[in-house]
């Protein structure tokens, strides 16, 4: 399996209120993803996941970093190039409402990025929008009707489709059910899984629900306050959790089994200001097992993995 995205020290800082300061949104994240595989991202809500997401595809300029798409810088491209390049990058949005514009009806949302792209004629297109519409689950007459007329999850549904139009090799799914009931939840799931074993996709997968993540990933980064703080295969993650962040996150998942259930890693107050974050370790004012060390250095990325299998760790207990 081919390396198709490589993150290099991404950074991506807002000014502050009032113009003063930054807002450390992501903070010197690395990450890799190989074509056909799901990266999972997880953490608490304003941890930077969806700004993660968006800087990837260039919807929002990095500060400073790499990005390398299939061997190719993709901040070396001009606006043009930038476009072009677009066809293999998509990204599905997490309301499924306010993604689709309310003034077109569904045929021409999904339609949209081949007239973009100048992708064959109007009579080709049109047949390309009613194949989408099946694909995702979606009857023809469909295309007839405005977002307005369709459920959450069907409105979702037309949204995957518009990604898919463009056939692209990544998509970026930012919260992609968060929005969506539990029973509906499942369907599209499975429905992005099919996807990605009918077309080869590879997909970054953004959500704070980790049992979603497992569901749907072969790897998962956890973020914190802007930074990843440990990244493993998906079974290593969960069966070793091995910060102390990633620990509360999955003792926090509820167990149906009462056997299987364990006492919770309680973590004390909030999330930081990134506005202002802890000197060190920014987990460390939160971190059960915190040492003098971690309010005055920040830790460096340490592989404790095993057998050829990588599970980099950002914290001092390594």
């Amino acid at each position: 399996m081919s390396e198709l995205l490589r993150v290099t020290e991404l950074t991506k800082h807002f000014v502050g209120r009032r113009g003063k300061g930054s807002i450390r949104a992501v903070d010197g994240v690395n990450l890799t993803l190989q074509s056909g595989k799901t990266l999972g991202i997880v953490g608490e809500s304003g941890c930077g996941k969806s700004t993660l997401g968006r800087t990837i595809l260039r919807l929002l300029e990095p500060t400073s970093g790499e990005i390398e798409f299939d061997g190719e810088d993709l901040l070396s491209l001009g606006a043009s190039a930038l476009r072009a390049k677009r066809r293999d990058m998509q990204m599905i949005f997490q309301d499924p409402f306010a993604s689709l514009d309310p003034r077109l009806n569904v045929g021409a949302i999904v339609a949209e990025p081949l007239v973009i792209h100048r992708i064959g004629s109007r009579s080709s297109r049109r047949q390309a929008t009613l194949e989408l519409l099946e694909t995702v689950g979606l009857q023809p007459d469909a295309a007839k009707l405005y977002p307005h007329e369709f459920s959450g999850g069907q409105r979702q549904r037309i949204g995957i489709a518009r990604a898919l139009a463009l056939r692209p090799r990544l998509i970026i799914a930012d919260e992609p059910v968060s929005a969506l009931d539990v029973s509906i939840q499942s369907q599209i799931l499975n429905l992005l899984l099919e996807l990605r074993q009918q077309f080869g996709l590879a997909y970054i997968f953004v959500s704070h629900d980790l049992a979603v993540v497992e569901h749907v990933s072969n790897t998962v980064a956890v973020m914190y306050l802007g930074r990843i703080v440990e990244t493993a295969a998906t079974e290593d993650l969960f069966a070793r959790p091995s910060h102390p962040y990633t620990v509360a996150l999955i003792s926090a998942v509820p167990e149906s089994d009462p056997a299987r259930r364990g006492a919770r890693a309680m973590l004390k107050g909030e999330m930081p200001n990134p506005e202002s974050p802890p000197p060190g370790c920014p987990f460390h004012p939160r971190c059960p097992k915190a040492m003098d060390l971690c309010a005055s250095a920040a830790p460096k990325e340490t592989d404790i993995g095993s057998k050829g299998r990588p599970h980099i760790v950002r914290c001092h207990l390594y």
